[in-house]
């Protein structure tokens, strides 16, 4: 996986809900967990924009409600700051579903996409609608 040049606050713990954002058919996602190293003991994993996050579908489609996903978080409000100096927020805390090989069940996104998400999964580009 590649490294993301900007400082990213992770700000969305366990529980957090999220706008699905794509058109597999799921609405709302609830983190269970963040994937991967990024824990320390006895405190909650957070998770931010780049990050895969095992979910619980809240609201959608009944094929996907009360099931354990796989996601990848590409906006959040909390801003982050890049390498030139710009802080970029967003409106809300969105994700979009992958499968076990990171690349996309949906076949496209609604609303914006974080530029930092196309440097580290290059196949996601081609379902985003803009790049910000």
């Amino acid at each position: 996986m590649k490294g993301i040049a900007t400082k990213i606050s992770r700000t969305l713990i366990p529980g957090s809900i999220l706008v699905c954002a794509d058109n597999s058919g799921a609405k709302t996602l609830m983190i269970i967990n963040k994937l991967g190293k990024g824990h320390h003991h006895n405190r909650l994993a957070s998770a931010g924009i780049g990050d895969i996050v095992s979910a619980s579908v809240k609201t959608g489609s009944t094929s996907y409600i009360k099931k354990k996903v796989k996601a990848v978080i590409i906006r959040q409000k909390s801003p982050i700051r890049r390498a030139n100096g710009i802080r970029v927020r967003f409106e809300d805390n969105a994700a979009i579903l992958v499968n076990d090989v990171n690349l996309a069940i949906g076949t496209e996104v609604k609303g914006a996409m974080a530029r930092e998400i196309v440097e580290r999964y290059v196949k996601l580009a081609g379902i985003a609608s803009r790049v910000i």
